[in-house]
């Protein structure tokens, strides 16, 4: 049995995984892991861009809003993931990082709010 706070990880990504499909991407990864990095879901927008995307998860914003959790350091791992990634499938074109910040408490539907172009990197 998974642990709370992983269990509320994976409905928040399944949740993002639906809007993303709804909104209209295509999915080609979910949890890709490198290293010690992992990103969380990799989509197609139009079949032309490829979006990176960190889901951050949480019960309430005591801490700040969900968004808030995506620090420097967190946005070099993804990045660094996210090169790995992209070798491997042979694409040097076009890449976008998104977060997509969701707020879901008890008793509650939950918030998502996405961030496009959240961070950059080279």
């Amino acid at each position: 049995m998974q642990a709370p706070h992983l269990q509320l990880g994976q409905a928040g990504e399944d949740l993002a995984a639906q809007y993303l499909l709804q909104k209209g991407y295509q999915l080609a990864a979910r949890n890709y892991r490198f290293g010690k990095g992992e990103i969380d879901l990799i989509a197609w927008q139009h079949n032309r861009l490829l979006v990176f995307f960190e889901v951050k998860t949480r019960r309430s914003p005591g801490f700040g809003g969900p968004e808030s959790a995506v620090t420097l350091h967190k946005q070099k791992v993804i990045a660094r993931t996210a090169g790995r990634y992209m070798e491997q499938i042979a694409y040097d074109w076009a890449v976008r990082f998104d977060v997509i910040a969701i707020l879901w408490e008890k008793n509650k539907a939950p918030q998502l709010e996405h961030f496009e172009d959240a961070f950059f990197w080279m």
